[in-house]
């Protein structure tokens, strides 16, 4: 059973902030699904991990397009996992399954800070994630970095 991290952006965001995950998250060696609440996004997203640097790209496998089972990160808006991925992450609203989230070695949930409704929607996942047993870890962002605010 892995982990719950909480990203709250204020400062930097999910723009700049995936990438530098994703980009941890495949130094060690682990495979990544990034699920989006809605299909609509995934063009944005796809486009994101191409250009996020100029010198480099994450590679992936966008859902509905030919995908691999050797894939380092899957972007999908569903709960299909084609590449037997060890990390979770959650982006524009997308909400956390405990008993999926067991089968992770990591879960991480990024949310707007400045959205209303994705702030009550972290906050009734952070009360999920304690009242499920499940280790959480909040993040938030101070002078540009992150500093970890509260555990469960």
């Amino acid at each position: 059973m892995g982990e719950v991290l909480f990203y709250h952006l204020s400062s930097t965001p999910l723009e700049r902030t995936l990438p530098e995950i994703l980009s941890r998250t495949l130094q060690r060696g682990w495979r990544a699904v990034v699920r989006t609440a809605t299909p609509a996004r995934l063009p944005s997203l796809d486009a994101l991990l191409w250009s996020f640097d100029p010198g480099s790209f994450l590679p992936h496998d966008v859902a509905g397009g030919e995908v691999s089972a050797d894939t380092p990160v899957y972007l999908t808006a569903g709960h299909e996992v084609p590449n037997s991925a060890d990390v979770l992450l959650l982006v524009d609203g997308a909400r956390i399954d405990i008993d999926e989230g067991r089968k992770f070695e990591r879960v991480c949930l990024f949310f707007d800070g400045a959205d209303e409704t994705m702030l009550q929607s972290a906050r009734a996942d952070w009360m999920a994630v304690k009242s499920g047993g499940l280790a959480g870890k909040y993040w938030a962002q101070e002078n540009g970095r992150w500093v970890e605010k509260a555990k469960t």
